[in-house]
């Protein structure tokens, strides 16, 4: 239980930090190249700490590592992060197109039906006593 409690709770960190139109092409920026925050700072129009947090969001979810050298931090994307967040997609892409399929099950069996001992049928002229008429508060 608690191994699948630890992989939600990074499923979590790791869609949050996706979530953001920012932080996705922060990712995809350092996937293809080394960045310091202040390189990613220049390119967003938003303060460098609004960067800094942004690049903290990414790096809590693994999304990102920061080494720093010298006065610079430099980030780089981790493509391994965006595997597991791909793995997991396709794991709930399966579980709904299972829950689809058995839905396309249930809708094509003609099964029973509704029969003679089936009940009373409800629908709207079938109860014993009239509803009010809203207009006039009669029945």
């Amino acid at each position: 239980m608690v191994v699948r409690q630890e992989s939600a709770e990074r499923a979590d960190r790791i869609f949050h930090a996706l979530a953001d139109a920012t932080r996705r092409e922060i990712v995809a920026l350092t996937l293809a190249g080394e960045y310091s925050v202040s390189d990613l700072a220049r390119r967003f129009p938003m303060s460098f700490a609004a960067v800094q947090k942004h690049v903290a969001v990414l790096e809590q979810a693994g999304l990102v590592t920061k080494e720093r050298r010298g006065r610079e931090q430099r980030v780089r994307g981790n493509a391994d992060s965006l595997r597991e967040a791909h793995r997991l997609l396709d794991q709930l892409a399966d579980v709904w197109r299972g829950r689809i399929d058995r839905i396309g099950a249930i809708l094509a069996d003609p099964g029973p039906g509704p029969g003679p001992d089936s009940g009373p049928e409800c629908g709207p002229d079938s109860h014993p006593h009239p509803h009010p008429d809203p207009e006039n508060g009669k029945e």
